[in-house]
Order: C-alpha cells, then structure tokens, then sequence
C-alpha cells in the first residue's frame, strides 16, 4: 500500500514537471500558426505574375459555363462568386478534373470544375467530407476546453462512414485527468464551445505541404509527427494536407467542407475510455451533426442522439488476420457481439438516419424543429475542469 501511495506521488510530480516543460497550448498554437503562414506566403509568392486559366464549370444548368480565372491565387469558391448567390452559400465542396478539391484550394491549371451541395442526387463524397469536418471541429474545442496547465493531445482522427451513426476524435488528455469521468454538463460545454465556431463561420483553409513543414508545424506532438510521416508515405506526391480554421492548425486524411457556418444541428454526446494506449490514457469522443441544408424534427433527432451516444467500433487498418474458427466464443478486440435482435436494431437506427434525411428532403420548406441546437440557443465559452 505504501510502495503504491508512493508511485502515485512519484506520476504526480513527473507529470507536472512535464508539464511545465512543455509549452502553453497558447504558445503552441501560435506556433503553429506562424509556420502554416510562413509556409502559405511562400506558396502564394510562387505566382508573382498574374497568368489566366480557363475553368469549364459541370453540373445542372453550368454546362458550358467558361470562367476566366487567376492562376494560383482564384479558388474554387471565387468560381462560385462569379455565379449566382445560392452556389456561393450553398456549396460545400468541389470536383476539379474528378478529383475532390476544397473550396479554399487555389486553382493552378487550367480545368474543369463541378461544385458539390448536400442536396446533389449522389452527396456521398460531400457528406464524407462534412463528417470529417466535425470531427476536426471537435477536435479543436477539445483542445481549448481546458486550462492551460492541462496537455490534450489530439491522436489520428478515425475515418468513419456516416451510417456508423456519430464522428469521433480520438484523444489524450493531461494524466490528472486519467480518473474523470465527464458529466452530461460538460458534454453540454463542450457542445456550446463548438456552436461558438459555427457562429463564427471560421473557413477551413487548405494548405498542402511537404513532410518537412508538417513535422516543423507539429514538433510539439510525438504521435502527430508520426502521423505525418504516416500519412506522406501513403501519399502519391508524398506530401500532407494541413487546415486552418481560426488559430487552430490540424492535419486531415481527406478533403474538409469549406466552412464551420455550415454545420447547424451540432451535439457533443459521449466521450468515451478507451484504455491504455502507446500515448497515455486513450478516449474517444464522439458527436452528431446535421448540415446547414437538412434540419432535423426533435423527435428523429432524438433517436439519432441515442445512437450517437454508442461506442464506435474502429476496426485497426494493420489488423488483416485469418477469420476466426466456427466454435470459437471469444469475440474479436474491441467488438461487442451482438444477437440477431441487437443487429436488427442497429441496422433500424441506420435506415432511421437514411429515413430523416429522405423526409428532411422532402419537407424543405415545411417547418422545422431545431431540437436541442436551435436557433434560439446562445453559445457561451465555457471551461472543462477535472
């Protein structure tokens, strides 16, 4: 009992000797900011002339649109300008010559362009996106959401398909924090912090770099700089993509959605313990979200919280092993088995999101229920304490 009480004094004191080695979330993100502008003006300065390109503009009623555009300085979202209001306000993400390619992307050559809206007949590439776009929101009010004198570490963002029902952002927080166990009033704070963002209609600013200036932007961050060499090793021009949004610099596997304003119904509903991990002690948290675009009545949003509030399984990507024999009991890592019952549920709160959004669709200007984000709620900047 003696030697345990010890150790626990011992963790205590290194991690507070940790802790103020490191620097200050403040400091560090000015860091980071100034690297990102360095690195975006040196880009921005490889176009010292203005040279014109031509964008053929797709999709319903663009055809055979022609815009004349800068070379390297006009975006996609400057395209948009140059059309009609609802494109500017409604599009969420862009196709240049079939590849995805964020709003905020400078067009260096001459293409074709198609802009992407969560209405269009197929929006699975959009919906991705947006997706991933809350998660990286998250993971930016997680890392504000505590004192100073508290590290939080934002690990990869787990890739998830929208039909597993909630974004997630995995995390390590400071090892004080390893016994807290977050209540239904900060979950509530960390939801008022993300609707401050929205509010705000911060753009998500893209900017692709090679290794070198990632691993200079996260230098502070053992397991991002792992993540960058990961991810540029994986990458056809070996390099990473980083986003901005506000003062919080972030590094994505894939194309985010042009801006936070266009979220809407935002909930932060579970933050979850993972365990032990190779950085601490691993959570997930996880939340829901409808676009700007599609509301949901109270009632559906209800039902889709409840399953937002479940643990997302993420399979590991390295974790290819033989199928398991037909007599064996001990279900696989992380997966919880489930009778012919719990998986018709769980396939019944799939087909309920499939189902809101249809009706959603259908009732575009009928009157909507914002449930628990509406537009009567205020967002005010709240702490997380242990």
């Amino acid at each position: 009992m003696v030697t345990r009480t010890v150790c626990q004094v011992f963790q205590r004191r290194f991690a507070s000797t940790a802790a103020a080695l490191r620097p200050s979330t403040a400091e560090v993100r000015s860091q980071r900011n100034a690297v990102f502008s360095r690195e975006q003006a040196r880009q921005r300065a490889l176009y010292p002339r203005i040279e014109k390109i031509e964008v053929s503009m797709m999709g319903p009623g663009l055809d055979g649109t022609l815009l004349i555009m800068n070379k390297g300085m006009s975006t996609p979202l400057s395209c948009a300008r140059h059309l009609t209001e609802h494109h500017m306000n409604n599009s969420a993400l862009a196709i240049v010559d079939g590849e995805p390619w964020p709003l905020h992307q400078p067009l260096t050559h001459s293409c074709t362009l198609t802009l992407l809206t969560f209405k269009d007949s197929d929006p699975s590439l959009v919906n991705q996106a947006y997706w991933r776009s809350c998660a990286a929101l998250l993971g930016q009010v997680l890392e504000t959401a505590f004192k100073d004198d508290y590290t939080v570490d934002l690990l990869s963002t787990p890739e998830v398909p929208v039909t597993s029902g909630a974004f997630c952002c995995d995390v390590v927080f400071d090892p004080r924090l390893d016994s807290w166990t977050p209540s239904e009033e900060s979950l509530r704070s960390l939801t008022q912090g993300a609707q401050q963002l929205i509010h705000q209609n911060l753009a998500w600013e893209p900017l692709e770099v090679a290794p070198s200036v990632a691993l200079e932007v996260f230098s502070h961050s053992s397991c991002k700089q792992e993540e960058v060499e990961q991810k540029a090793s994986h990458s056809p021009k070996g390099t990473v993509m980083l986003y901005r949004c506000g003062d919080h610099v972030l590094l994505s596997g894939g194309p985010l959605v042009a801006r936070t304003g266009l979220c809407s119904q935002y909930e932060v509903t579970a933050l979850h313990s993972l365990g032990k991990g190779p950085w601490g002690h691993h959570r997930r948290a996880q939340g829901l979200s409808l676009p700007l675009q599609l509301q949901a009545h109270h009632t559906v949003w209800r039902r889709l919280r409840q399953r937002a509030e479940k643990l997302v399984d993420v399979p590991e990507p390295e974790a290819v092993t033989p199928s398991a024999p037909a007599d064996s009991t001990q279900p696989p890592t992380n997966q919880i088995p489930m009778t012919n019952k719990t998986q018709h549920f769980c396939q019944r709160t799939v087909d309920i999101y499939a189902a809101a959004v249809a009706v959603i669709q259908a009732h575009t200007d009928s009157e909507t229920h914002p449930g628990t984000c509406g537009a009567d709620f205020k967002p005010s900047r709240s702490t997380c304490t242990s």
